[in-house]
């Protein structure tokens, strides 16, 4: 079977994941998937989160993905065992990926009400960093603002500083942005924090696993433009906000297929 990564996301947010792999490796056959018929994921009951990513990955191996990556904290947390149980091929995750990018003793972790509740995160931070310090935040109105193109607003800095304090009360070193839209927020999140607080985006550590199958990262300059001509972009709802969305973080407007997971 040729090389065809397979991503999901509830939306916009797992762009990150692949923006990122196609910075590090170049254009990739990629087939992602923005559910965004059923946006956000991070407020469902587990038992509906674990069923969404049964059908999502069913509908993914369908397209002869070779490898699946779970763009989704919230499922990643949730539903791992399903998506492996359903895909037929290798899964790739994005929390333990998160972990490995931890250095510091003390970490701050901004997630779904889902994930938060879950504690996947903090139990893979203490697998991999024993003896560490892990706070965990939900963050519930983000997903639905970014969704809607809110990435700066005033309601939103009001928010996001109330999400943060609990972090900033416990002085973390590091803020894990453990839902894919938070990158997205990045430039908010780091006015509001300490500039000696790093960020640590998941997607990059997607990206560095993915070298095992796509080999060496390419040369070229972290600027240098992203192609999408071997990328098929999919969702189940709204494909023109969909694109609207997506062309700041791709730097081109996509074209945007509607599918149907049934």
């Amino acid at each position: 079977m040729s090389v065809c990564l397979g991503l999901f996301d509830s939306g916009v947010g797992g762009l990150t994941v692949l923006r990122s792999v196609l910075h590090r490796h170049g254009p990739v056959p990629c087939v992602y998937l923005g559910d965004t018929a059923r946006v956000p994921y991070g407020s469902r009951a587990p038992s509906e989160i674990r069923s969404i990513a049964a059908e999502v990955v069913a509908w993914l191996r369908s397209q002869q993905v070779s490898t699946v990556v779970m763009a989704c904290n919230t499922t990643n947390a949730l539903a791992r065992d399903v998506a492996e149980g359903q895909a037929g091929v290798p899964v790739v995750g994005l929390i333990g990926a998160a972990a490995a990018l931890v250095r510091e003793s003390r970490v701050g972790v901004l997630a779904t009400p889902a994930t938060v509740a879950s504690g996947a995160y903090r139990e893979s931070i203490e697998a991999l960093h024993p003896g560490s310090l892990v706070v965990q935040q939900a963050c519930p109105e983000f997903v639905p603002r970014i969704e809607a193109g809110d990435l700066s607003s005033p309601a939103l800095r009001q928010i996001a500083q109330l999400y943060l304090t609990p972090l900033l009360e416990a002085s973390v070193q590091s803020v894990i942005l453990g839902c894919t839209h938070y990158p997205l927020l990045q430039p908010l999140l780091q006015s509001l924090l300490p500039p000696d607080v790093r960020l640590i985006d998941p997607a990059e550590g997607v990206a560095r696993q993915l070298d095992a199958l796509l080999g060496a990262p390419r040369e070229g300059r972290p600027d240098q433009p992203l192609s999408l001509a071997t990328t098929r972009l999919c969702v189940t709802a709204d494909p023109e906000g969909f694109a609207c969305r997506a062309t700041p973080w791709l730097g081109e407007r996509p074209l945007v297929e509607l599918v149907e997971l049934r």
